[in-house]
């Protein structure tokens, strides 16, 4: 009778419709324990972003809360996605926007303040939900760019792998923009890029023969074979990483549990942000932020659901509504949870590549985040030289969407193309979305076709045009 449980459309198959999507409960959990692993780190990463020493407005940021909070609010918004979503999407603090807050919002004001504009920044983005705009907005775009938002995402993660396992690096005066080697000296040096370098094989040839749990298998694997140099050998010190492995040091902790400290949590002010930096920059500020939340969100939604292959004969996403507005209020709960802005985590794709397909496998990533709020010595021993090959590997899945762009009808093509390439080489997935959006309803309108395009789409295009030229609009209006 338990074997059959997996296809008898009651309980948690019948909710989560596992036979339906054809994945079973086990591929589930190594898919929703193999996304943690790959986005483990933003527990140590958002805080050091969000820290980094600053005293804002003599309101100190303590590092153990921030990673705490961090580790909460991730738990929290991707268990509530997977239930309410049913997709393979884990939900945590975005890199992009934490740096955002930090560098651009956070040094014109309290962080408290900071914080209040990121809640209303996720309300905006709630309140365009309950429109009905967003949805119609992701609908509005033809599947070709949705496809090139996938495979953008794909070159983009994978740079991401590559430049964090310090295999290549941006180097000083040098006359390329990047070059091998973690010193920017065109060699590769370190036991780190030995135990990336080792993890990638690994991963690819787990891969290659269909091995199941190959990017969870080949985590754990380099991760034994770091613990095992930093216990044997001279890690010499990077430039780049001065204890030789980054924020995780591979070695065994003195102890394996911490009690976490949520003080942080609903230490925000909705209204400081106006009072400080004034209306107009508040404005501008929160903007910034929906602008670049609901089109980073956007991407990574519709790049995983294409991975994972739950788009519909239009290029839509299942329960498209839910999704985004649980999207919107994880902004609302990284902001309460001052640790910044939450969104759809893009190494999600990591479990998809490992057959997840239902939130399911989100349910179980919340339930490694609850445990890791009290096991942090432990999974911190994982460091990034470990992880970042599942990035890269996943990078490549993503990238087989290729195929599906009209490469001859070049009206589509070229924006596609800029989608694509504009993610890694700027470093962001917004500008490639945004380069994509503009250059579609320019080139339509060339070719006599301005019709074509959805009326939001030139709308789009427009917010866009002003996003990019953010800098001189702020001038103009006399703003700091």
């Amino acid at each position: 009778m338990a074997a059959n449980a997996a296809t008898s459309g009651s309980g948690l198959d019948g909710y989560f419709k596992i036979s339906e999507r054809g994945t079973t409960i086990a591929r589930e959990l190594r898919g929703g324990l193999a996304t943690f692993f790959t986005m483990a780190y933003i527990i140590i990463l958002n805080p050091v972003i969000l820290s980094l020493g600053h005293d804002y407005h003599k309101h100190a940021l303590s590092f153990p809360q921030l990673s705490a909070a961090t580790a909460l609010i991730a738990g929290v918004m991707t268990l509530i996605m997977g239930v309410g979503g049913n997709l393979p999407l884990a939900v945590a603090a975005g890199l992009g926007l934490d740096s955002v807050v930090a560098f651009q919002i956070a040094p014109t004001m309290s962080w408290p303040d900071a914080m209040g504009l990121v809640v209303i920044e996720g309300l905006g983005i709630c309140l365009l939900v309950v429109t009905g705009l967003r949805q119609v907005i992701m609908d509005a775009i033809p599947l070709p760019l949705k496809q090139a938002i996938s495979v953008g995402i794909g070159l983009f993660i994978a740079f991401i792998g590559l430049v964090d396992a310090h295999f290549v690096h941006t180097p000083a005066g040098a006359p390329t923009p990047v070059s091998l080697g973690g010193a920017g000296t065109g060699e590769l040096t370190g036991w780190p890029v030995v135990v990336f370098v080792v993890g990638l094989l690994l991963t690819v040839v787990l891969l290659v023969r269909r091995v199941p749990g190959a990017i969870l298998l080949s985590i754990i694997g380099a991760t034994i074979l770091a613990v095992i140099i930093n216990s044997s050998a001279t890690i010499p010190k990077d430039p780049l990483a001065p204890n030789g492995w980054g924020n995780q040091i591979p070695e065994w902790p003195n102890k394996v549990t911490s009690s976490p400290d949520l003080h942080l949590l609903g230490k925000f002010s909705l209204g400081g942000g106006f009072v400080h930096a004034g209306i107009i920059t508040a404005i501008v500020f929160i903007f910034t932020l929906i602008l670049s939340d609901f089109f980073d969100a956007m991407g990574t939604i519709v790049g995983i659901s294409n991975e994972a292959g739950l788009l519909d004969e239009k290029g839509r996403v299942p329960n498209i509504g839910r999704v985004l507005f649980i999207d919107g209020a994880a902004a609302v709960a990284g902001g309460v949870g001052s640790v910044s802005s939450n969104t759809a985590f893009i190494e999600s794709a990591a479990g998809v590549g490992e057959g997840a397909r239902t939130g399911l496998a989100s349910v179980f990533t919340a339930v490694f985040f609850g445990i890791a709020l009290f096991f942090t010595p432990l999974y911190s021993i994982v460091p990034s030289a470990a992880a970042t090959p599942a990035l890269v590997a996943v990078g490549f899945l993503l990238m087989t969407q290729v195929k599906g762009i009209p490469w001859d009808d070049w009206s589509i093509a070229i924006p596609c193309f800029l989608t694509i390439v504009l993610m890694p080489f700027t470093y962001s997935i917004t500008n490639g979305i945004g380069a994509g959006m503009i250059s579609y309803v320019v080139l339509k309108s060339a070719q006599g076709k301005a019709r074509e395009p959805h009326p939001l789409l030139w709308a789009i295009a427009v917010l866009f045009a002003a996003y990019f030229a953010l800098a001189p609009i702020k001038q103009a209006l006399g703003v700091a």
